[in-house]
């Protein structure tokens, strides 16, 4: 080929490059507007979707308390029940013995007394009136103390519970009110909601496309826990719902939750109480399976480690169980069940 055809077909090749470019830069400008813009949005809803992680835990806990509360209150009741009940049987034993006392009149007991044909016998009858009288009495007041006991610690835990039923509810306004925030955020960014929902499909896409399975997932059959994984990604694409712990929905501590039970491992629902259900495991030493936990000032959100520096989770309202990388600002660490 000679040198002046390839330089004529360098400068084609040039003109057709240029030509081609410029279509190009035309719809580049609109296309990083958008994710711009799709940046800004999901900063905000980030932010509210934290604080409605951290409203949801904290109402998780709230409830946790207000039912243990309620639990012991209960019991404590139900021991007050019997003790009224104990004292009433004893009391009217009491008052028995009395109306038979004064039906009788003195000369009953006298024949008691007088019955005797000792010494010794009389005195025994006399103890055994008095004995009796006093066994009675001193139980009855016993027992009016122990009400007494029971009565303030009745009303201590019906405060307990009230504290407790207020901070729930308090809880649950605050995650109300920080939904309606969100709500109000998404309709005032409606125009940008299609460009946002492909964004993150191609987000989760990529990926997808990303992870490949690590080859130490170990065997279901020998071992039971190396499912977890597996049964975790069974549920990618399932919808996130506050609340709920599967198998149709889950929130991110009930999705964690739904899966350990699904290999026989009992976790409390909250992210916060998972976090003291295992052994503590440093980053460098996670093992598929592992929960991991994230929060800048308390734990609010976790999921469960599949290798590769990935994780599947349960993230927020209006996402969906997926995959996502591990490199997070807000981690905070690990634990194995």
């Amino acid at each position: 080929m000679s040198c002046s055809y390839r330089s004529r077909s360098l400068v084609a090749l040039l003109i057709v490059l240029v030509a081609a470019s410029r279509p190009i830069a035309a719809t580049a400008a609109p296309a990083d507007s958008k994710r711009a813009q799709a940046e800004a949005v999901r900063a905000q809803i980030a932010e509210l979707d934290e604080k409605i992680e951290i409203a949801s835990e904290d109402y998780n806990d709230a409830q946790i308390a207000y039912a243990s509360v309620t639990a012991k209150l209960t019991k404590t009741e139900r021991r007050l029940k019997d003790l009224s009940s104990k004292q009433e049987s004893l009391e009217k034993r009491l008052s028995v013995r009395a109306q038979e006392m004064y039906r009788k009149g003195p000369l009953g007991t006298l024949d008691l007394l007088f019955g005797a044909t000792t010494f010794e016998e009389f005195v025994t009858a006399w103890d055994l009136l008095k004995s009796m009288n006093q066994q009675d009495a001193d139980a009855v007041a016993a027992i009016k103390a122990t009400r007494a006991e029971v009565s303030k610690a009745r009303a201590e835990l019906k405060r307990q519970q009230a504290e407790a039923k207020k901070q729930r509810d308090l809880m649950l306004a605050r995650k109300r009110t920080i939904e309606h925030q969100l709500a109000e955020r998404k309709r005032r960014l409606a125009g940008l909601e299609d460009e946002i929902a492909r964004l993150e499909a191609e987000e989760r896409e990529r990926e997808r496309r990303a992870w490949t399975p690590p080859p130490d997932l170990g065997d279901p059959v020998r071992a039971p826990r190396g499912s977890v994984v597996q049964i975790a990604l069974s549920k990618l694409g399932t919808p996130y719902r506050w609340g709920a712990s599967g198998p149709d929905a889950f929130d991110c501590s009930g999705f964690t939750m739904w899966v350990y039970a699904q290999v026989g491992v009992s976790l409390p629902h909250s992210s916060r109480a998972q976090y003291d259900c295992g052994e503590r495991v440093s980053r460098a030493n996670l093992r598929p399976g592992d929960l991991v936990f994230f929060g800048r000032s308390r734990i609010h959100h976790v999921g469960i480690y599949i290798g590769g520096n990935r994780y599947v989770h349960a993230p927020h309202t209006g996402d969906v169980v997926r995959i996502s990388s591990l490199d997070r600002a807000d981690y905070v660490g690990a634990c194995r069940p």
